[in-house]
């Protein structure tokens, strides 16, 4: 198999696992006093939501211009961090006791933590990514509902496009990251003794041209697309079908869309070029999410509440 296929797949099987596991964690471990906002119904939350990332996005590329990127990666690290540990503690808490939960969750996170300062290679990198997801992707996918989940998945997509398309200032963040060793990208490597620690800025690569050592993907592809998957099975109704509970169907609905969007993204980026992934990822899980809630409730309201 061609290397760049065989990272496309491990990179989509990543993608696929990550919103799996974030079911598991909402059904298993998450409740509605982990809820980040009081209404999850409130169609502002994505508007305030975008404003945010904007106003975030501009402030780490004025940081980065001003070269001062210490500041950047504290803010990165202390929220990776945080995110990290949350996830272990809610796994842990149901299944040891209170002090033991916290034992484990702040020595795990730690170790990851030094790694990521000490020697952020590809696969910690990674490692620290696929937990963040799992973590965004649960919380964010328990605390909006449908309607507030596509109004954000629509939005995001056309500021994607925008910002990879247009301002471009999508990729010069990117490149300003991947400098850094920040994880807020999967590095699926291309070849056997590949280091990220090596890795060139993304700009000199594109200018440079040739055969890329690795495959990027930013965790913004893998966690906004996911919140449709996990709010589905979180805020539909859970009536059966052949045994199968019909939030569930739905929410693997929307994820097989979503891979779909995927392998027609990675058409694109095996071309060569930087891709605006939302457009086609949130786009495909929106579609699978529209055409399986009509198999399965056969009704036009698609969950929404008003």
């Amino acid at each position: 198999m061609d290397a760049a296929i065989r990272s496309s797949v491990l990179m989509g099987l990543i993608f696929a696992l990550s919103q799996l596991g974030a079911i598991f964690v909402a059904s298993s471990f998450l409740g509605p006093e982990d809820q980040i906002f009081p209404d999850p119904d409130d169609p502002m939350i994505p508007v305030l939501y975008i404003l945010a990332i904007l106003g975030f996005t501009f402030a780490i590329l004025y940081i980065i211009k001003k070269k001062r990127e210490n500041i950047v990666r504290l803010i990165f690290l202390g929220a990776v961090a945080y995110t990290i540990f949350f996830v272990i503690w809610i796994v842990l808490m149901s299944l040891t006791v209170f002090y033991a939960a916290l034992a484990i969750s702040i020595a795990l996170t730690a170790v990851i933590t030094y790694y990521l300062v000490k020697k952020p290679e590809w696969y910690v990198i990674d490692a620290a990514g696929i937990l963040m997801s799992i973590g965004i992707i649960g919380i964010f996918g328990i605390s909006l509902s449908i309607l507030p989940v596509l109004v954000l998945l629509i939005a995001l997509a056309i500021y994607d496009a925008i910002s990879v398309y247009g301002t471009k200032h999508m990729i010069a963040l990117a490149d300003g990251v991947t400098n850094m060793r920040l994880p807020i990208l999967l590095v699926i490597p291309k070849r056997r003794g590949y280091s990220y620690l090596d890795q060139k800025p993304l700009k000199q690569q594109l200018e440079e041209g040739g055969e890329r050592e690795a495959m990027f993907m930013g965790l913004g592809d893998i966690i906004i697309p996911g919140v449709l998957v996990v709010s589905a099975f979180s805020f539909l109704s859970d009536d059966l079908v052949s045994s199968i509970s019909s939030n569930l169907i739905v929410a693997l609905g929307t994820l097989v869309g979503a891979i779909v969007g995927f392998a027609l993204l990675m058409r694109f980026v095996l071309g060569g070029n930087p891709q605006a992934g939302l457009p086609l990822l949130n786009g495909g899980a929106i579609a699978g999410f529209l055409v399986t809630y009509l198999l399965v409730y056969q009704d036009l309201s698609f969950g929404i509440t008003l």
